[in-house]
């Protein structure tokens, strides 16, 4: 028997009608006139401040029409540059309220991980358009809420997975997918950064869904998954802790295999004390890679045959907005519907079993 699972066919089976009705909508709640939707941010941290903030000042098609903090004093400076009225200024009791605001199309989840399903959810029985940040939730019963909900009252459930917006990323995908460089062999993937975490700093705290591999695994998971087309079958996986002071609650390293349908095996890595930022395809007929392949600007490539994929200028989470907005004005699935998401949490909680039981085979 082939067991063999592609990742269009996953889509298609996991979660059923969930799935299908998560990638999309004919566009009953948003009237056509809108030009740009609107979006709330919720969570005013770094990545909403140095990234977001910056990508809604350039969209297209989507613009910042309100916020949801509970940082009193951070108001008057998103209200100053981006115009909002009192009404669209929320807090995390509130949140519930803006069901009644026209004004809000979209709510944008910028949270600590263990609250993006919660608030998620929150978002989508107001009746807005869900985007979540990566990784999606904490693990598959919460993924699963969420697709329900957003199921339930047929909004779009998008996670921001921003490369795979990027234009080299997307360029490998095609490969991929059309063979150029023949079949597959295997693939190597690392996330990592070489940092230092304030004491009290979430990622530091396992409830709050820290540690490496949550917060920086998911960017070779992804990876792999996109780059091969292809659901993994199994995965082993070993996590780790070097400072401990640092990091006494959660993994600051992880190592993992994935294990693709036809015995293709795949590597991953992820780390807060090592620098890592690659994405390495071999083929049968040659090979290509993105190095760096996850930041924020300057993903580049090459390939086995001399061809070169120079950086992209323009603003990733600009792009990644715009294409959302896009998807949902159009009624179109999105290019990453919430069953991506739900795909990466089930292989990082298998990874964390592995370690747990001393590095095993654990099927998905």
């Amino acid at each position: 028997m082939n067991n063999a699972i592609n990742r269009r066919e996953f889509l298609k089976i996991s979660g059923s009608f969930a799935a299908a009705t998560t990638f999309g909508f004919p566009n009953l709640l948003l009237p056509r006139r809108k030009e740009k939707l609107g979006v709330a941010l919720v969570g005013l941290g770094r990545y909403s401040h140095g990234l977001l903030r910056p990508g809604l000042r350039v969209t297209g098609h989507c613009e910042l029409r309100g916020i949801v903090t509970g940082s009193p004093e951070k108001i008057p400076d998103w209200q100053g540059e981006f115009g909002f009225p009192d009404r669209n200024v929320y807090n995390y009791s509130n949140m519930h309220e803006m069901a009644d605001n026209d004004d809000i199309d979209i709510v944008y989840i910028v949270l600590p991980n263990h609250m993006h399903a919660e608030y998620s959810i929150i978002g989508a029985n107001a009746g807005k358009h869900v985007w979540c940040e990566k990784p999606m939730a904490m693990d598959e019963a919460e993924c699963l809420a969420m697709i329900e909900a957003a199921e339930k009252n047929r909004v779009q459930l998008t996670i921001g997975y921003r490369m795979q917006h990027e234009p080299n990323t997307q360029t490998l995908i095609r490969y991929g997918r059309e063979k150029k460089y023949g079949q597959i062999t295997g693939i190597d993937s690392g996330g990592a950064f070489s940092g230092n975490f304030a004491q009290g700093d979430w990622r530091t705290f396992a409830a709050y869904g820290g540690g490496s591999l949550y917060d920086m695994g998911v960017y070779p998971i992804n990876a792999i998954r996109y780059a091969s087309g292809l659901e993994p079958i199994a995965v082993t996986g070993s996590l780790s802790t070097e400072r401990k002071e640092m990091f006494p609650d959660v993994d600051e390293s992880a190592v993992f295999e994935l294990e693709l349908p036809g015995g293709i095996m795949t590597t991953g890595e992820c780390s807060f004390a090592k620098n890592l930022n690659h994405l390495d395809v071999k083929c049968t007929d040659g090979w290509y890679r993105l190095n760096p392949f996850s930041s924020y600007t300057g993903v580049q490539g090459e390939t086995s045959s001399g061809t070169l994929l120079p950086p992209d200028p323009h603003h990733q989470q600009a792009r990644q907005m715009d294409n959302d907005a896009v998807a949902i004005k159009e009624g179109k699935h999105p290019i990453v519907p919430g069953e991506d998401g739900l795909a990466d949490v089930r292989i990082v909680n298998a990874i964390m079993e592995s370690s747990r039981r001393g590095g095993v085979r654990v099927e998905l």
